[in-house]
């Protein structure tokens, strides 16, 4: 399997274990396991059975902090995606779609204007809160 597919099964177990965690997960459940079973030839509510299964025991090992056993359920969903990809090779286009429709939303990252006045403060030294320095005018009041 290329580095691609590769990277593809890893999204999409990683975002499916994300939200195993959410409150979307029978939403997700059921859209990941139409896909494994049309894959698989096996029957969706088979599939959704052992993926309620994997969220009992990640649930379980979060609670432990047995983080090695949480990395198994995750590996064990990149092996079944890697399996049915395998099977069918025009199938990535479909994962990938449905990795941008699971997967949370990237926050947007606002930036602004803060301004800073001294009243009745002389300050004769450089003042640093963060971001990019622009329009410093030391010595002014």
């Amino acid at each position: 399997m290329d580095a691609e597919l590769t990277a593809l099964v890893t999204a999409g177990a990683t975002t499916l274990v994300q939200q195993m965690a959410t409150d979307a997960w029978a939403r997700t459940r059921d859209r990941v396991a139409a896909f494994l079973a049309r894959r698989g030839n096996v029957d969706p509510a088979a599939v959704s059975a052992e993926l309620d299964a994997s969220r009992a025991e990640l649930a379980t090992a979060r609670e432990d902090g047995d983080e090695e056993a949480a990395a198994d359920v995750q590996g064990e969903w990149r092996l079944r995606m890697r399996r049915a990809l395998l099977a069918d090779p025009d199938a990535a286009a479909e994962l990938r779609e449905l990795i941008d429709e699971l997967a949370p939303p990237v926050p947007v990252q606002r930036t602004g204007d803060v301004n800073i006045s001294f009243s009745g403060v002389n300050q004769y030294g450089m003042m640093i809160q963060a971001g990019n320095i622009e329009n410093l005018h030391p010595g002014q009041g």
